[in-house]
C-alpha cells in the first residue's frame, strides 16, 4: 500500500472546510492561546524547556501548510481562510506576550533576557534552517509512514515564540526589537511555503475536480507561487545584512579585545567584557594598580589600535577600578 496521502487525506488535515470546522477552529484557539502563554512565560523565566513546550502546543503551523497547499490546489477559499487564520493567530500571540509583560515589573527585553536576544536578529542562517524544517514537515503532511516526525518539526521551527516576543518588547517600547523578532517569524512562515511547495511538485501534488468543479487555472497557481519566492527573497535581504553585521561585529569584537589587552596588560589591567553597541565597540577593562589614563597612555591606546587597523572612533574603552576591602 503507498505511503503517500491523498489529496483529500492533505485537505482534512490542514483546512477549516469540513463538518469538522467549528471543532478545529475551538481547538486551534484554545492551543493557541495557551501556546502563546507557555511561550510568554518560558520567555520571561528565560526556560528553554518552557519555550519547546509551547513550540509543541502551537496549532500555527497547520494553517501555514494549509496556505501552502491551497496555493498548490488553487484553492482560492481555502488560501483566504488559511492565511485570515495565520493573521490573527499571529496577532493573538502578540497580544499574549504585550499583555503579559505588562506584569513583569522590569521590561523584557534583548538587554536583560537571552531568550529574548537570541530571536530578534535573525541571519541568513534562520532561513536556511526553516527551509529545511518547512520541507520536513511538508513530507510529513503528504507522506503516512513518517508522520511521527511532527513533534521534531514543531520544536524546530519557531512561530509562537518569536511572536510573544514581538509583544514583550512592544510592551518594553523596543520597536527596533520588535521588528527582528516579527522578521523571525515571517521569515519561518514563508520558508514553510516554499519548502511545501516544493516538496508537493516533487510528490506530484495536483488539484482534484472534488466538488464536481472546474479544475483550477494553472497560471493562477503559479502566480501565487511566484508571489512567494518574491517575498522570500525579500526577506533574504535584510537576513542578509543582519548575518554581514554579525560577523562584523564579532571581528572588530575579537580584533579590540586582543589590542585592548596587549596595551592594558603592563599596567596590571585585563579586559572583562566586550560588547557592540549601535555600531561601536565597548571594550570594559579592569584592574587595582595604576590607572592608565594619562594623555601618553590615551595616545598609546590609540596608535595601537591604528596599528591593528581599527578605527579608534569606533571603539570605546572603559576603565573599571577594582578595590577590595576586608576586615
Amino acid at each position: 500500500m503507498s505511503s503517500v496521502n491523498t489529496v483529500e487525506h492533505m485537505r482534512d488535515a490542514v483546512f477549516f472546510d469540513d463538518a469538522q470546522r467549528s471543532r478545529k477552529l475551538s481547538r486551534f484557539w484554545l492551543l493557541l492561546t495557551l501556546a502563546s502563554v507557555i511561550a510568554s512565560a518560558g520567555v520571561v523565566g528565560n526556560s528553554d524547556a518552557t519555550v519547546i513546550g509551547a513550540m509543541i502546543v502551537a496549532p500555527l503551523m497547520t494553517p501555514i501548510l494549509g496556505t501552502m497547499l491551497a496555493v498548490v490546489l488553487a484553492d482560492w477559499p481555502n488560501l483566504a481562510r488559511s492565511v485570515g487564520l495565520v493573521v490573527l493567530g499571529s496577532l493573538c500571540s502578540i497580544a499574549v506576550g504585550y499583555l503579559l509583560g505588562l506584569l513583569i515589573p522590569i521590561p523584557v527585553d534583548a538587554l536583560t533576557n537571552p531568550q529574548v536576544a537570541s530571536r530578534v536578529s535573525p541571519g541568513l542562517i534562520s532561513l536556511v534552517a526553516a527551509l529545511a524544517t518547512g520541507a520536513v514537515g511538508s513530507v510529513a503532511l503528504v507522506r503516512s509512514d513518517i508522520s511521527d516526525t511532527l513533534p521534531g518539526v514543531a520544536i524546530s521551527i519557531s512561530l509562537v515564540p518569536p511572536l510573544t516576543v514581538v509583544g514583550l518588547t512592544l510592551e518594553a517600547h523596543q520597536p527596533g526589537q520588535a521588528g527582528g523578532a516579527l522578521l523571525l517569524f515571517v521569515t519561518n512562515a514563508l520558508a514553510i511555503l516554499v519548502a511545501g511547495v516544493v516538496v508537493m511538485g516533487l510528490y506530484r501534488v495536483r488539484s482534484t475536480d472534488h466538488e464536481g468543479g472546474a479544475v483550477p487555472d494553472a497560471r493562477r497557481r503559479r502566480t501565487a507561487v511566484a508571489v512567494i519566492v518574491a517575498l522570500v527573497v525579500v526577506v533574504a535581504l535584510p537576513l542578509a545584512e543582519t548575518s554581514f553585521n554579525v560577523v562584523r561585529d564579532s571581528t572588530r569584537q575579537s580584533q579590540s579585545q586582543q589590542t585592548v589587552q596587549e596595551w592594558a596588560a603592563p599596567y596590571g589591567w585585563s579586559v572583562v567584557q566586550v560588547t557592540t553597541e549601535q555600531g561601536v565597540v565597548v571594550v570594559r577593562v579592569a584592574g587595582a594598580g595604576q590607572t592608565p589614563d594619562s594623555t601618553a597612555d590615551k595616545a598609546a591606546l590609540r596608535s595601537l589600535l591604528v596599528a591593528h587597523g581599527l578605527d579608534p572612533k569606533l571603539v570605546q574603552v572603559e576603565l573599571v577600578p577594582q578595590a577590595t576591602i576586608s576586615y
